[in-house]
């Protein structure tokens, strides 16, 4: 682990220890960066479940590797604010940084577009079905694709066009994204071609186009698409709500609907390439049913793709850390807790934990088959939990499936199978979103 040698002495900062091995400006961040899940269980041995992890220029974080970490997500004590105040500029006015009234407002008005039935009403499973149909066939027919680099670009046409980007516009939106997450690690100079400058830039572009939409999608009233139902479901709120609110919202769609769910893409082809076994099921079933689903009700046949979206997601979360602000004293694990603590809820060591899963980890999408329990809410937590759980769920739970399904079918027909070319274990990146190594190579053969 990159950790620095010459802080080795163990100090307590407000009756926790710091765990050491930070480096000055930088703190963990190397460490975190490139070996979060070693990091954190080495910290639990050596220091306990409660620590400062040190993120350089985010400060100190509490960290609780403990089960009970999982109450952060539902607990009234504690803030997501705190989201907000570590990049600004990029989820200023959105969900995930909102709590109380305001939130529960945008929530409300949001919600409908994005449950099974509004992603039914607005036809997004077709949409999404034939955009990955047509991609995973050019892949197949290139016989080998840099992984990390197509999932991404999958994933932008999918999010561009359920907002009803024309494609012919996507390498335009695609450019101007990418200036717009520099964002996320811009220095704070705003000096005419430094970074911050061209993201806002970029912000402002993105800002003006989708304000477009929305004056678009509000003068035809008999349109579908999600950002259709979205300013409709807005406009008839009992208080109506502001653009700002929906721009801020519709940015966030496009940062957690992209990056994210891309990786969970890739570690689903890697897996897929490297367990022959799941392979055969998933190819069996796909061939079985003999199409990619389209609406959200029917998911529920195809168990085999759908134990696979949620094994990788638990394995492999692509969200790793959420930062939440404690409102109050409180107690957590044991532990007081001052107000104004900073905290941070460790998602991907809470998803191998052993005292939550059965065999933490080993890699087994059959632990989802034939259950008979519900999905618990730990279960989910690589989605959030209480009011703050990810919107999106069921769209990522339906694209995800359509995905899996899509290539057991294209290369099943073609007599091929993903071949992993190599090494899946270098260059591994844990924040502040988890992916493969973007040198990593999917070969079809």
């Amino acid at each position: 682990m990159l950790l620095n040698p010459l802080n080795g002495r163990l100090r307590q900062h407000d009756g926790f220890p710091v765990l050491p091995g930070g480096f000055p400006l930088i703190g963990h961040l190397p460490a975190i960066v490139t070996a979060l899940p070693h990091l954190l269980r080495c910290a639990e041995r050596e220091v306990g479940d409660h620590f400062w992890l040190d993120f350089g220029p985010g400060g100190l974080a509490l960290t609780c590797v403990h089960p009970d970490a999982f109450t952060l997500f539902k607990n009234k004590v504690t803030t997501s604010q705190l989201i907000e105040e570590v990049a600004p500029e990029i989820m200023m006015g959105s969900l995930v940084a909102q709590d109380g009234d305001l939130h529960r407002q945008v929530r409300s008005a949001m919600n409908g577009a994005f449950i099974p039935k509004g992603l039914a009403a607005a036809e997004i499973g077709p949409l999404f079905a034939s955009i990955i149909e047509k991609r995973v066939a050019q892949w197949v027919a290139r016989r080998s694709i840099p992984l990390l680099e197509e999932t991404r670009d999958l994933m932008l046409s999918l999010v561009f066009r359920l907002m009803g980007i024309d494609a012919s516009d996507v390498p335009q939106w695609r450019k101007k994204y990418g200036t717009f997450l520099q964002l996320i690690i811009a220095p704070r100079i705003a000096w005419p071609g430094t970074p911050l400058w061209r993201g806002r830039r970029a912000r402002a572009w993105i800002d003006t186009q989708l304000r477009g939409f929305i004056s678009d999608a509000r003068a035809q009233a008999d349109s579908r698409g999600l950002l259709s139902l979205l300013v409709r479901s807005f406009d008839e709120s009992d208080d109506p709500l502001a653009d700002a609110n929906l721009i801020a919202n519709l940015r966030l769609l496009i940062l957690a609907g992209h990056d994210t769910t891309a990786s969970t893409m890739a570690w689903i082809l890697i897996e897929l390439a490297r367990r022959p076994a799941i392979w055969a099921a998933l190819t069996e079933e796909a061939l079985r049913m003999g199409a990619v689903p389209t609406t959200p009700s029917e998911l529920g046949s195809y168990p085999i793709a759908e134990a696979l979206f949620r094994e990788t997601l638990r394995y492999h979360p692509a969200t790793t850390m959420t930062p939440r602000k404690a409102l109050a004293d409180f107690e957590l694990a044991g532990r007081a807790i001052a107000a104004n603590t900073r905290l941070c809820i460790p998602i991907i060591h809470l998803s191998r934990h052993a005292q939550i899963y059965e065999r933490s980890d080993e890699f087994l999408p059959e632990r989802w088959l034939g259950r008979k329990e519900p999905i618990r809410p730990p279960d989910m937590l690589q989605f959030g939990a209480g009011p703050h759980v990810c919107i999106g769920y069921h769209l990522v739970w339906m694209e995800l499936v359509q995905f899996s399904v899509a290539v057991a079918l294209t290369l099943r027909k073609a007599g091929l199978r993903p071949q992993i070319v190599g090494n899946i274990d270098k260059g591994i990146r844990y924040y502040p979103t988890a992916h493969p190594t973007s040198r990593l190579q999917i070969r079809f053969a």
